[in-house]
């Protein structure tokens, strides 16, 4: 078997492939638009909304007056002081149950604090978000023994940080590589291998650690304290420099045979079980750091003139402006609506999980690069510099270092699209059957096609008209009204291209990613634009038209990025790219590299700190 088929084996056997819940996205690709799985929105207990509240309340209250983050920026670490306080608050255990000693709050109020520490410290958000998101609370939670939580969460809850150690040096997305090591030996497993940007890794308490098992890949709760284990350096990065992230080795580290999480072989289920809401933190940081563009932007504009007008009174800035003004209402109604939906816990969310993180990060950082166009050479320039020649210490070329990597945290976003277009046409593989696959005899062969066609018989004739083409269609949101038409249409116009492109290419669709990746960000749009209207329409009864003018705009804008995909589906360079991008890797172009020096290799090399030496810092 290739490593290629392994790795997808392996993947198929930790997916989910039951759907036992509804799910919006699921049926929004196939051309179903059941808007009633999202609006009226699940309202949360009054009780819990209430503590929520006070909760974000005493977060910005403790930023505001304990936290400085230009000295996290300038220093690269997060004081000790801030991670205590953070842990007197509870942070650390926001929706932790109160039996375990958390807070137990909602996963919307996780995600609106992390929206507001995101916008003030992105540092101290991915502290909180990769110890809560993907550390040891959340595989607990949701695969955990009752002996484990009650060991375990209770200290998570009071401030003991946690880790999650999955990447190695030569395995990043492809799992079926994993090379550390659990071998059981008695009450014991005995852990050998290293690990590769182990974010919180540095300063964590409990690590959750991904090892194979033989054939299998497993869960293990781990002290991090244990004899064997060495932080061996902390890594350094293009944005987020107060994050504590590491290499780790462990060499005959010995953790209980209690400490499995699971059942042997259930490593990489819990793991991607655990992303379905731990993907959640994501969108929660990048809406705080599009809506302090707007902010930002705002206020420069205003202030600056040029040519005797404001600045964002000249229409190439006012449309960044609109762009980033209406991104962000779009970003933060994605995360509200995707966390309330977590919440009710009525659908299945493992694809509006997904389209969330991609699409947040995707837009966040675009959002942050008009602001940085906008303030031009002081956008570009650093706040600490902007400071010390007296103007305000505006960090916004430090924000847009800091919202890069979302676009690789948890699943990059060539990846996140891998992953929804395998949920997303689940229905089409399923039914296609033997049909795909190239070892499939011919009798096989004959059944699959059977299948399909009594499946395609039955679905097709669904995809001709709907509610999108009655000019009445969802009055109930008045101007947005034409927007939710043109989803619904889109919606089965989507599931129809992707029906040809599945007609055209049977089993090798899986390997037209730059086809899928398209289908991908209509269904992201598409998703989007369903978010800002329920958002809108529930925020006017509050607000008046002001929700509707930025939902309107948003719709307008992601309308015209949905037509260009569309476009693009079956005219575009696909095959050409990839026919130069294997002349590139065949050294065929090398004369491109000619006058130039590599400062990797060509240069003066400044070595790493020799390996061995443990930096783990516990905090004090």
């Amino acid at each position: 078997m290739s490593d290629y088929a392994k790795a997808r084996e392996l993947g198929e056997q930790a997916r989910e492939k039951e759907w036992r819940r509804p799910s919006f996205a699921k049926q929004l690709f196939l051309g179903d638009f059941q808007l009633d799985l999202v609006h009226p929105v699940p309202a949360l207990p009054e009780e819990a909304a209430k503590r929520g509240e006070e909760f974000v309340r005493a977060v910005r209250r403790f930023l505001d007056t304990k936290v400085d983050p230009a000295e996290i920026e300038r220093t690269a670490v997060i004081p000790d002081s801030v991670v205590k306080g953070l842990a007197e608050l509870g942070a650390f255990g926001i929706t932790i149950s109160e039996e375990y000693g958390g807070l137990g709050l909602p996963y919307l109020y996780y995600c609106r604090a992390l929206m507001l520490v995101g916008s003030y410290s992105p540092a101290i958000a991915t502290l909180l978000s990769a110890h809560q998101s993907i550390g040891v609370p959340q595989p607990l939670k949701l695969f955990g023994t009752e002996e484990q939580k009650r060991e375990f969460l209770p200290r998570c809850a009071r401030g003991e940080i946690s880790a999650f150690l999955l990447t190695e040096p030569d395995v990043g997305s492809d799992p079926a590589r994993l090379s550390t090591t659990a071998t059981r030996d008695g009450d014991d497993y005995v852990l050998d291998g290293v690990k590769l940007w182990t974010t919180n890794g540095v300063v964590a308490d409990l690590l959750v650690v991904m090892a194979r098992t033989g054939r299998k890949i497993s869960a293990f709760i781990v002290e991090a304290s244990s004899e064997g284990i060495t932080v061996k350096r902390r890594n350094q990065f293009m944005g987020l420099r107060g994050i504590e992230n590491g290499v780790t080795e462990f060499s005959q580290v010995r953790v209980p045979a209690r400490n499995l999480v699971g059942k042997e072989g259930d490593g990489l289920r819990i793991a991607l079980t655990t992303l379905n809401t731990g993907r959640l933190s994501l969108p929660a940081t990048c809406a705080g750091g599009a809506k302090w563009a707007v902010k930002i932007a705002r206020e420069w504009s205003t202030a600056r003139v040029q040519w005797g007008r404001r600045v964002g009174e000249h229409e190439a800035v006012a449309k960044k402006i609109a762009f980033i003004a209406a991104t962000a209402y779009a970003l933060e109604a994605v995360m509200e609506l995707t966390a309330r939906m977590a919440d009710d816990q009525s659908t299945d969310i493992r694809i509006e999980a997904a389209l969330a993180k991609l699409y947040a990060s995707e837009m966040a950082w675009q959002s942050v690069d008009e602001l940085v166009q906008i303030r031009g050479g002081r956008g570009y320039e650093t706040a600490e510099s902007l400071a010390a020649r007296g103007e305000r210490g505006v960090p916004a070329e430090q924000i847009l270092r800091d919202l890069r990597i979302n676009r690789i945290f948890e699943g990059s976003s060539e990846i996140m699209k891998l992953l929804i277009t395998r949920e997303a046409v689940d229905a089409h593989l399923t039914a296609a059957g033997e049909l795909i696959k190239p070892d499939a005899t011919r009798q096989e062969r004959a059944a699959a096609l059977k299948r399909a066609s009594a499946f395609y018989a039955k679905w097709l004739p669904g995809l001709v008209a709907g509610a999108g083409n009655l000019p009445t269609g969802y009055g109930d949101f008045g101007p947005l009204a034409q927007h939710l038409r043109f989803v619904e249409r889109t919606s089965r116009k989507l599931a129809r291209s992707t029906f040809y492109g599945m007609s055209r290419w049977q089993g090798g669709l899986e390997h037209k990613q730059g086809f899928l990746g398209r289908v991908i960000d209509i269904g992201a749009e598409l998703f989007a634009m369903t978010a800002v209207c329920v958002k809108a329409e529930e925020d006017s009864r509050d607000l008046g038209r002001k929700p509707y003018e930025l939902a309107d705009t948003f719709c307008r804008q992601a309308r015209g990025r949905v037509d260009a995909l569309f476009s693009q589906l079956w005219d575009n360079s696909d095959s050409q790219d990839v026919r130069l991008a294997k002349y590139v890797l065949e050294g065929r172009y090398t004369f491109l590299e000619e006058g130039i020096l590599d400062p990797s290799v060509d240069g003066p090399w400044i070595g790493s700190p020799s390996g061995g030496e443990n930096v783990r810092r516990p905090i004090s």
